[in-house]
């Protein structure tokens, strides 16, 4: 299929801006947005530039998302990066996995999966998620054998004894080698991708419409909520 110069110019401006933006919204750039969704070859030459980025082009309502595949460590995040973002700075693989274990039950717990939205709260206190976080990790160990969690591919035991090795911030310094620190550390990180809203001196969490979109339009379908739930032994 032949292009003209128009149409090639207006995906590169969009992909231009999705590659710094990360989100094109009608209500900032309606002229990118509307070749987006009403011009066909637009599109399609957009979604094949974000291919080979190794990227995928989504639209959720009125937003427009670059996701990065999870191999792409250039446009998202590789394992080491992360584990730098968000654990201390002798972080082991355990602690690595128990900050995704973290964010995991936090959708959960904002995420039921079920009705026209699987948004089922609004906002969640960071003690209750704390209580959430080890109750769930103690679970999987009474629940599950070390057998079973090689099967299973998450070490419940490897976790916990991750999570018990954080002390308790009784003074509020929120350092990284305490419980609340290594949650506050997280939570920051996941503000700044905007995904939630950490309302620091409520000690509360709120999801944000990316989120609920991403969880709504994508990660969350059926197949995956189940994975979930398998996962947390519910």
């Amino acid at each position: 299929m032949a292009y003209e110069m128009g149409e090639i110019q207006l995906s590169q401006q969009i992909f231009y801006y999705l590659l710094k933006n990360h989100e094109l919204r009608e209500q900032d750039e309606q002229r990118l947005y509307r070749a987006y969704t009403e011009e066909e070859p637009v599109q399609n030459l957009v979604k094949s530039q974000a291919e080979e980025a190794e990227s995928t082009v989504e639209r959720y309502g009125d937003v427009i998302y670059l996701i990065p595949k999870e191999e792409n460590v250039f446009l998202g995040f590789s394992k080491a990066e992360l584990k730098k973002r968000l654990c201390k700075s002798t972080g082991t693989d355990k602690d690595f996995y128990l900050s995704q274990f973290v964010i995991l039950t936090l959708m959960v717990e904002f995420y039921d999966g079920q009705g026209s939205s699987s948004k089922s709260r609004e906002y969640i206190r960071v003690g209750e998620l704390q209580n959430c976080i080890s109750d769930r990790l103690k679970e999987g160990v009474e629940n599950t054998t070390e057998e079973e969690e090689e099967q299973k591919g998450i070490a419940f035991r490897n976790m916990l004894e991750a999570y018990e090795a954080l002390r308790s911030d009784d003074k509020g310094t929120r350092q990284r080698t305490t419980k609340e620190g290594f949650l506050h550390t997280i939570f920051n990180f996941l503000e700044e991708q905007g995904l939630i809203d950490y309302v620091i001196e409520d000690e509360m969490i709120k999801t944000t419409k990316k989120l609920d979109n991403l969880m709504d339009w994508n990660l969350l379908n059926q197949n995956n909520y189940q994975r979930i739930r398998k996962v947390l032994g519910e």
